[in-house]
């Protein structure tokens, strides 16, 4: 597979995830691949004068142009739909802040959204089963170039040429249709709800190979169900898996509220099930702002966090740039986020000390809107930083 050295401009809808990549690009049946170490913008220090956010965030002043683009997220339902909250962090701070709306609750009565609520990731968890991989390679149980990691596709079953990079980046070839509306036609739909729900790993690791390993980019929640499982023959189900989560990650940074969901078989379903209030997705984006340390301890290997934020893919469906398990908008602020079903997403911003976290339910046809609202927010910061 040959790689020639070119300039492409990739449009997804909103201004932020517009692409202006010059990199070393491979053109792959449904994809591009980005093939090079274009330099990243550096990852800010924490303030030397500034207390970690482990038990409480520090509060700043309100920025005004922050401020009208949050009431904007709440009031404007025509394009947003429903806001449940909404954190911003600014060099370390938090300088807006609010709640609204009541969950459904099919057992009783809607459920009021405070800053105490616990609000579900969908596949916001998947960067933080990037984190986890990172831990257990920092630990050195795990390496990048391991091989036989899923037994079922040991040689010669032609998976077995499927490595950990290529499951990272979402380019491991399996079949996969990543639909939340078609349930006829949609993998996610059956692993999540339906056949595969009881042992979403086993359900994943079926699908039969579309495409060459490395070749092709498919977005995939079973792809990172997948992962969740090799972790699993390292740390363990059930309870072990819970524990590791708790102690190496969530409590280390303070996410106090973290609940992972396990399947059946004791497996993290870790392609969309975190509930966390607001502030702790907050902490967890500041976590990666701060490359992988938390108050002088370095909690993912040196490294880890460019890995995950480095421009490797571009789906030529809508245009989004992808890393390893986080998306990447290519902007000139080295932006980067975690994204979620209905519209969640943990934004970080490099250049701008930046965490913005917003959960709600936002139909995937106002995507655009939501596109261009973070990159507003981007905007609005780096006009006062």
């Amino acid at each position: 597979m040959g790689g020639t050295v070119q300039t492409f401009r990739a449009n997804e809808p909103g201004s932020e995830s517009q692409l202006d990549v010059t990199a070393s690009v491979i053109a792959c049946k449904g994809a591009l691949m980005i093939d090079g170490d274009a330099p990243l913008v550096p990852l800010p220090a924490q303030p030397v004068d500034l207390e970690w956010p482990t038990n409480t965030w520090a509060r700043a002043d309100d920025i005004p142009t922050v401020d009208a683009l949050v009431d904007e997220m709440f009031a404007d339902t025509s394009q947003y739909e429903t806001t449940y909250a909404v954190v911003v962090v600014y060099r370390g701070a938090i300088v807006a802040e609010r709640y609204d709306n009541e969950l459904p609750n099919w057992v009783g009565e809607p459920i009021p959204v405070t800053r105490e609520t616990p609000l579900l990731s969908w596949s916001m968890a998947k960067s933080m089963l990037h984190a986890i991989v990172g831990i257990l390679i920092g630990d050195g149980r795990l390496r990048l170039d391991d091989e036989d990691l899923v037994p079922d596709w040991r040689a010669p079953d032609p998976r077995h040429t499927i490595t950990l990079p290529d499951l990272l980046a979402m380019r491991d070839g399996l079949a996969w249709n990543e639909d939340y509306v078609d349930a006829g036609g949609s993998q996610v739909i059956d692993m999540l709800f339906g056949e595969g729900n009881a042992d979403v790993g086993a359900f994943a690791r079926a699908r039969h190979l579309a495409h060459e390993p490395g070749s092709h980019f498919n977005y995939s929640s079973g792809t990172t169900n997948v992962i969740s499982g090799i972790v699993a023959d390292i740390v363990g189900r059930g309870d072990p898996y819970r524990r590791y989560l708790q102690e190496r990650l969530f409590a280390p940074i303070g996410m106090f509220s973290a609940e992972p969901t396990m399947d059946a078989t004791g497996l993290w379903v870790a392609s969309s099930y975190v509930h966390a209030i607001a502030e702790d997705f907050a902490r967890f984006g500041y976590l990666y702002l701060r490359d992988g340390v938390w108050h002088g301890t370095r909690i993912l290997p040196a490294g880890w966090v460019d890995d995950g934020r480095r421009l490797r893919s571009i789906d030529p469906d809508d245009g989004r740039g992808y890393g390893w398990e986080w998306w990447v908008t290519g902007d000139e602020h080295g932006t980067f986020w975690a994204n979620g079903y209905e519209g969640q997403s943990i934004l970080i911003s490099p250049a701008n000390d930046l965490v913005c976290v917003r959960i709600g339910r936002t139909d995937a046809s106002h995507g655009r809107a939501l596109f261009d609202w973070r990159a507003r927010m981007v905007d609005a910061v780096a006009a006062v930083r």
